[in-house]
């Protein structure tokens, strides 16, 4: 067995869509409508449709799916440029700040409020150092 990605639902696909392509510069591999597969293997599912699927259901309301229990994690090998590019188009969770462990990354949320984290490439060397 091995693990492919993770699958965020998302409210509206086609928002979502543009959101993943123009702010994130992602290229879609496979549009399946209700499912889109970005060339780096992230993917989207639009919300309702994955749900019938899952559970037989659909949640009631309009509220995000994002629950501040997942963060989306990408690299820039240029986290100032990138952050010039998509900090004036999103929710700022924070603007770039180095972390505890020397990384230098930024967060924002996404149109269904899953929250994003582009930092600068991480080389943890191997492992046993």
């Amino acid at each position: 067995m091995r693990f492919i990605n993770p699958i965020p639902f998302v409210r509206d696909i086609e928002l979502s869509k543009a959101f993943y392509q123009e702010r994130l510069g992602l290229t879609i591999a496979h549009d399946l409508g209700n499912f889109v597969l970005f060339e780096t293997g992230f993917a989207i599912h639009e919300g309702s449709s994955l749900q019938r699927s899952v559970w037989k259901e659909v949640r009631e309301g309009d509220a995000p799916y994002g629950q501040k229990n997942l963060l989306l994690y990408f690299e820039h090998d240029d986290v100032d440029a990138a952050f010039a590019s998509i900090a004036p188009h999103v929710d700022l969770i924070h603007p770039i700040e180095r972390q505890d462990w020397g990384q230098r990354v930024f967060r924002f949320y996404d149109p269904d409020r899953h929250a994003i984290e582009v930092g600068e490439p991480l080389d943890l060397g191997t492992s046993g150092d």
